[in-house]
């Protein structure tokens, strides 16, 4: 029987980018399943929304983006820690890089690894790694709210913490005057979690509650098509919900019955597949899923960190 590539190592094709402009002066580039990015005009200057993952991928980005405006950027926002999210940050020229406290805190903890470790599952997106400096370091955090006045009729962008849920330190970027929603990993719109280092219960619960009760009318996920109106809004939401409290339930039966953790992973991928599985990295990601919730069934609140070695040792004992 032919082994199953690890991770994303054998997705080496590249994928058609799609710009979209959801409002005057708020934009996004997708790329079937790859991570989303964003940017939001201000009177004069430019919020950029993820980083990408090395400076060669984040340029390929702003050239696209000149095309619409010529600002500078001010603010580069991180949603969370991840290298495929932060590494190509040098690229923007940004006055300030913001994220959470805890985003700068798991950096200092484990960014060296997580950059081994998602280079390693994701070679496709670390296009000429050689180019990254180092890593990216903010220089700007905050707890729970940052506003950023946007001048003339533009209104605020929010940056707001709702809860631990992908990563300790996940922030969204909210437009209220325009209703839009740039919820990073924490929500996703046709493209499987990544829970390797969340926080499940939270998750699922409380930090979800808060995304659905900003209203949002369009979101871009972290991955995956962008939700246009509120209908396909709470549509993402619930699927992320529920591909959460599936994981939960079938893992969480195995571990509270005695079982295995290769048997919670069977489970899990019985109950998950038929919904999810034609859906991009759902492979790729559900034995780190699986693992992450069975160290919290084991009462393991903080993530372990993942290695390039503990990557693979989980891969195949799941295989």
């Amino acid at each position: 029987m032919a082994t199953k590539p690890f991770a994303s190592s054998a997705d080496l094709t590249p994928k058609d980018e799609v710009f979209l402009e959801l409002a005057p002066g708020v934009y996004t580039l997708t790329a079937e399943g790859d991570p989303n990015v964003g940017a939001i005009e201000g009177e004069d200057f430019l919020v950029c929304f993820e980083a990408r993952a090395t400076p060669v991928a984040a340029r390929r980005w702003l050239k696209i983006l000149r095309r619409h405006t010529g600002k500078p950027v001010r603010h580069l926002v991180l949603s969370h820690y991840h290298a495929v999210r932060t590494l190509g940050a040098s690229a923007f020229d940004a006055q300030e890089i913001v994220a959470h406290d805890m985003t700068r805190a798991l950096i200092a903890e484990r960014g060296r690894q997580d950059w081994e470790s998602e280079y390693g599952r994701m070679p496709r997106l670390f296009e000429e790694p050689d180019s990254i400096p180092g890593l990216t370091w903010p220089t700007l955090t905050f707890s729970d709210r940052l506003t950023i006045p946007l001048g003339g009729s533009r209104g605020d962008l929010e940056l707001l913490h709702l809860g631990r849920g992908h990563t300790a330190g996940d922030i969204v970027a909210w437009l209220p005057q325009q209703r839009i929603l740039f919820a990073g990993d924490l929500v996703e719109s046709q493209a499987a979690l990544y829970t390797g280092d969340a926080f499940h219960n939270d998750w699922a619960t409380s930090t979800l509650d808060n995304v659905a009760a900003l209203g949002a009318e369009v979101l871009v996920g972290g991955r995956g098509a962008v939700a246009r109106d509120r209908s396909e809004v709470d549509a993402a939401i619930t699927q992320s919900r529920h591909f959460l409290d599936e994981l939960r339930r079938t893992v969480g039966t195995v571990h509270a019955e005695g079982g295995t953790l290769k048997q919670a992973f069977q489970a899990a991928h019985r109950a998950l597949e038929p919904r999810y599985g034609r859906w991009p990295i759902f492979e790729h990601c559900l034995p780190f899923d699986v693992k992450r919730y069975w160290d919290e069934c084991d009462g393991v609140d903080w993530p372990e960190i993942w290695t390039a070695e503990r990557d693979r040792a989980v891969w195949d004992a799941l295989q």
